[in-house]
């Protein structure tokens, strides 16, 4: 093998990604009933949607299984060599099995065809052949062909192992609707990220609660306000009635507001400076909502409201920092 480096580079590059975007373009015409079958299958499923695929067809299965699990479809891959040798046994009759092969002959998928069969277990193909014996075997068959692979020798799997990529995404994307499944399922199958933090974490898991919540009434003086603003170190205050109920904020913002007037500090009361109405959020809201809230209005910290409108807590940016929420 002799390494040629007056290749065009950039031209390959072309050429790969437009046969490639040719093939999963004309998937569109083969979309069909099958598809639908399919995906009524899997919704009926009690158990798992069982993946296999041999080479480089069982690592498109295998992150196909992965992104169905991620959006609401139980799903596992099993290697069809390691299911002849006693792995089986992780396929049950409340299952379902999707088998990949873009030839729709491969040995060792074709193999489990009998067992399968004696199971009882439904069968989806995916094949590029349609008139082959896994697509005739199997309940409902999904094509995902490709006329060209992008491997100038028509070797390696390119093209066809994208398509296959791009159907079980369409699959799952698919069953997650049929499903109503919700961003915050998601970021139930995703806790330890940044995105399941955003999505899971609500305001009431961070926020200043009790004793720590800066807490002024309407006739506060201006300098007890700014005692309470220092010693609670959120860069605000909380107006609150005698029931309890937020009616306004003080912040440094408005303090700097407060600076151009001619004031007395020890006998001006905060209701003759505060913001009100003013921006809150509530406590069952998620904490990226306090985030847009905050970014939207251009400041740094937020009151905590119940869904009466009672003040139960504060926060402000650093908090949510913190948490890893930005």
């Amino acid at each position: 093998m002799s390494i040629d480096f007056s290749s065009d580079f950039l031209e390959a590059a072309r050429r790969t990604i437009t046969i490639e975007r040719d093939s999963v373009s004309a998937l569109l015409e083969h979309l069909d009933a099958g598809f639908t079958k399919a995906c009524e299958l899997a919704l009926a499923c009690s158990g798992r949607i069982v993946v296999t695929g041999m080479g480089k067809s069982g690592h498109i299965g295998s992150k196909i299984a992965a992104t169905l699990a991620s959006t609401g479809t139980p799903s596992f891959f099993v290697h069809p060599g390691e299911a002849s040798h006693g792995d089986l046994g992780m396929i049950t009759r409340g299952d379902v099995v999707l088998a990949l092969s873009n030839s729709g002959t491969t040995s060792e998928v074709v193999t489990l065809l009998p067992l399968l069969k004696r199971l009882g277990v439904p069968l989806i193909s995916m094949t590029g052949n349609p008139d082959s014996l896994l697509a005739r075997s199997a309940d409902t068959h999904l094509y995902a062909g490709a006329e060209q692979e992008a491997c100038p020798l028509g070797l390696a799997p390119t093209s066809s192992t994208t398509v296959a990529l791009v159907m079980g995404d369409a699959l799952a994307v698919a069953l997650l609707e049929a499903r109503g499944f919700s961003a915050e399922d998601f970021a139930f199958s995703h806790p330890g990220g940044a995105l399941g933090r955003r999505l899971l974490l609500k305001t009431e898991d961070i926020m200043h609660s009790g004793a720590r919540i800066p807490e002024s009434t309407p006739d506060t003086p201006l300098s007890q306000a700014l005692l309470e603003m220092s010693s609670k170190g959120l860069g605000m205050t909380c107006i609150v009635d005698d029931q309890g109920m937020l009616t306004g904020v003080f912040t440094d913002g408005d303090l700097r507001r407060a600076l151009d007037k001619s004031i007395d500090l020890h006998k001006t009361p905060i209701r003759e400076l505060m913001t009100s109405p003013c921006a809150s959020v509530d406590r069952e809201s998620l904490a990226a909502e306090a985030l847009r809230i905050m970014e939207e209005k251009k400041i740094n910290a937020l009151p905590v409201t119940d869904a009466s409108g009672q003040l139960v807590g504060a926060l402000n940016m650093h908090d949510l920092l913190r948490a890893g929420v930005i």
